[in-house]
């Protein structure tokens, strides 16, 4: 597909978990532009996937079942496969449960078809009036997570980590390693981090959510450990492979520095200030200096590392680069990436 033609062929993907009540009204708005639409049944309980079967009258509609419940990730992962072996070109995902406007589509893959970008998210926080109308524990949960997400995934530019609505190109979609990639509620941010691994594009759709009668099965108190967990270990694995792995530069020096120096001084005043009070005694301004100069001048090196690693945002799609065939890929049909 060439930049500036229209995708071909675009596949939607609709994880299915209790949404019974609305998926049928998801799948009725999605427009012509699509050629096909994978509900995927996560082992819901309210079978799902038989109500589509038995209910839906699109003929693009494909239903697959899981054996085992796996979570947003797994059955997201488990259509991008289905779609992939389909020949889809760009492949939007999107939620069962009428949060999302299907007639969005177009807005989602057309970055993508241009040329401008390897993956599009939504982000519910371009139009302010609108966030008004959005739960204040999500806008605050949203604000954090956003920022933490930036720290860990390299993605300076984007907000809403946690938004579903997303679509990827196919070429970048088979070079993920999806069976690395976390398989529930992490699975949107775990996405990014490994999209930065490959120094794809990531671009924000301005969207705007819909709140119904839908019950969340997000449960903050047991899945804020894991994210925490998570979120710590893709920081500094991206840091690892991108400062010191797969390339170095000054700014592999500002942040080695930044660290000694911020350490050194922190520690030394720290041990300067418990000796000095057992003795009541104060510091002289040489032991002032001695802790203080190094803490500041590591801060500076910190932040200028910051201010490098903001700028390293990937800006060039790297979807027309991975043109080589995949026929190869493991039995899963993806391969693993080595830089994983």
């Amino acid at each position: 597909m060439s930049h500036g033609e229209h995708p071909k062929k675009v596949a939607v993907v609709i994880p299915c978990f209790r949404v019974i009540d609305h998926v049928l009204g998801v799948i009725s708005r999605i427009g012509p532009e699509v050629f096909r639409i994978y509900t995927v049944d996560d082992a819901c309980p309210d079978e799902s996937g038989e109500f589509i079967a038995k209910n839906a009258n699109d003929p693009r509609v494909v239903v697959i079942f899981r054996p085992q419940n796996g979570g947003v990730g797994a059955a997201t992962l488990t259509g991008y496969q289905a779609a992939l072996k389909d020949g889809a070109e760009i492949i939007v995902k999107i939620d069962g449960d009428g949060q999302m406007d299907p007639s969005l589509i177009d807005r989602f893959i057309h970055p993508i078809a241009i040329g401008h970008a390897d993956y599009t998210k939504g982000n519910r926080f371009f139009d302010l009036e609108g966030v008004v109308n959005m739960p204040r524990v999500r806008l605050f949960g949203n604000a954090v997570l956003s920022f933490v997400s930036k720290l860990s995934t390299g993605y300076w530019s984007v907000f809403d980590p946690t938004n579903g609505f997303t679509a990827i190109h196919a070429n970048v979609a088979k070079r993920l390693p999806l069976g690395k990639i976390s398989s529930r509620y992490f699975f949107e941010t775990d996405m990014l981090f490994h999209l930065n691994v490959l120094k794809g594009v990531v671009v924000d759709v301005p969207m705007e959510a819909v709140y119904g009668d839908e019950v969340s099965n997000l449960k903050i108190s047991k899945i804020l450990p894991e994210f925490v967990l998570k979120h710590a270990s893709n920081f500094f694995k991206r840091i690892f492979y991108s400062y010191f792995l797969r390339d170095m530069s000054v700014a592999t020096f500002e942040l080695l520095g930044g660290l000694f120096l911020f350490s050194f001084g922190a520690l030394f005043g720290l041990v300067e200030w418990v000796r000095l009070s057992h003795r009541g005694e104060f510091a002289t301004a040489g032991t002032v200096m001695l802790a203080g100069l190094p803490v500041m001048v590591g801060i500076q090196l910190l932040l200028a590392f910051l201010n490098f690693d903001i700028f390293a945002t990937p800006r060039t799609p790297i979807h027309s680069l991975l043109w080589m065939d995949y026929r190869g890929a493991t039995s899963s049909g993806v391969l693993e990436s080595d830089n994983t």
